[in-house]
C-alpha cells in the first residue's frame, strides 16, 4: 500500500531526497531504513545510499529495504563502489547527493533511526529558513552515554547556535540531524573527500557560515543518535579540530577586535593563546583589562 502523499513519479518528483552513506553498517540497518518507511511526511520522499566499500551483509539487507520502501510508494536509488578500501563519509556523501533528486535533502547516518516526524518537521522549518542549516534534538542510544555532550546538543539558546561555533568540538548542530534545501548546499558544498581522519561535517559548517548560512535547531527529539566505538568520528583526532576551530576564530572574529580577552578558560585559555599567531597574540589583553572588548568565554572540550 503507498504511503500517505505518494510517491515519485512522472510529474512528481521528489520532494526530500534521505541521504544515508553506509559502510559496513548490517548492525543497524534494518532499524534504520524501518525508520525511513515509517515518516509521516506527506510530499514525495526519495531515498538515496551510496555502499562505500562495504565488506558485510549491508547490500543484501539494503535489497530487502528497497522492495519494501518502493512498494510503500518511496523510491531508492543505490550506488557505491567494491575497492578494497573505503572512499570516506565525504565522498559517500558527495555521491549520494549527487544520484539524488529531491530539491530538499535529509542527512541520515546508517546507524541512527529517525522518529516519524523528522522529516515533516525539518521541512516546515526549511521552508521558514531557506538558507540555513536545520537541525534537532536528539536521543542518544545507550541513554547515559556523553550526558553533557547530549545536554549540550539539545539545550544550546538560539543565539548559541552561532556564538558557540568558536567554542564548540564540532557544528552546533551535529550531522546526522542536518536538513537543506539542494540549492543551499550547492551553493556551499561538497563535502571535504580527503577520507579518514578528516572532519568533513565541520568544514562544511565553516564554508557554510562563511557564506551567509543560518543555523537553526527544531526542539524536537527527532533522531536516535548512536553512540558506539566504530562511528567515523572516533577517527578525527581532537588536535585536527583543535587547529580548524583556532583557524576559524582567527579568520572570522578576531579581525574584528581590536583587543580581547580570554575569561576563565584555565589551561584551554593558555593552550588558545600559544595557538594564535603572533599578531593575534599581541591583542590579548590580560583580564584585568576589563575594557578589552568582545571577551572569549571559557573554551571547553564537548564530552564526545
Amino acid at each position: 500500500m503507498l504511503r500517505a502523499g505518494g510517491g515519485v513519479g512522472p510529474g512528481r518528483p521528489a520532494v526530500v531526497s534521505i541521504i544515508l552513506p553506509v559502510h559496513n553498517a548490517e548492525k543497524w540497518l534494518d532499524e534504520c531504513l524501518k525508520s525511513v518507511l515509517q515518516q509521516d511526511f506527506e510530499g514525495a520522499m526519495e531515498l538515496s545510499i551510496f555502499d562505500d566499500a562495504s565488506k558485510d551483509k549491508s547490500m543484501t539487507i539494503i535489497e530487502k529495504w528497497k522492495v519494501k520502501l518502493e512498494d510503500s510508494g518511496i523510491p531508492v536509488v543505490i550506488g557505491g563502489h567494491v575497492s578494497p578500501s573505503p572512499r570516506g563519509v565525504g565522498y559517500s556523501k558527495n555521491q549520494a547527493v549527487a544520484q539524488s533528486s529531491g530539491t530538499y535533502l535529509c542527512f541520515l547516518d546508517s546507524d541512527d533511526v529517525m522518529l516519524p516526524q523528522r522529516v515533516r518537521l525539518q521541512h516546515e522549518a526549511s521552508l521558514q529558513h531557506p538558507t540555513s542549516i536545520i537541525g534537532c534534538q536528539v536521543q542518544r542510544d545507550p541513554p547515559n552515554s556523553t550526558e553533557r555532550y547530549t545536554r549540550w546538543i539539545n539545550q544550546l539558546a538560539s543565539d548559541q547556535l552561532l556564538t558557540q561555533v568558536f567554542t564548540s568540538n564540532g557544528p552546533t548542530v551535529i550531522m546526522p540531524t542536518w536538513f537543506c534545501s539542494r540549492t543551499w548546499f550547492l551553493h556551499v558544498g561538497p563535502f571535504d573527500e580527503g577520507g579518514k581522519g578528516v572532519p568533513e561535517d565541520l568544514l562544511f559548517f565553516y564554508e557554510h557560515l562563511r557564506k551567509g548560512g543560518g543555523v537553526f535547531r527544531v526542539d524536537h527529539s527527532l533522531l536516535l543518535y548512536r553512540y558506539h566505538l566504530c562511528a567515523a568520528t572516533h577517527s578525527v583526532l581532537e588536535t585536527t579540530i583543535w587547529t580548524h576551530r583556532v583557524h576559524f576564530l582567527e579568520e572570522q572574529a578576531l579581525p574584528r577586535w581590536a583587543s580581547f580577552t580570554i575569561w576563565n578558560a584555565g589551561k584551554q585559555g593558555r593552550r588558545l593563546y600559544r595557538s594564535l599567531t603572533a599578531a593575534n597574540q599581541r591583542k590579548m589583553k590580560p583580564a584585568r583589562h576589563q575594557w578589552s572588548t568582545p571577551i572569549i568565554l571559557a573554551l571547553q572540550e564537548a564530552e564526545i
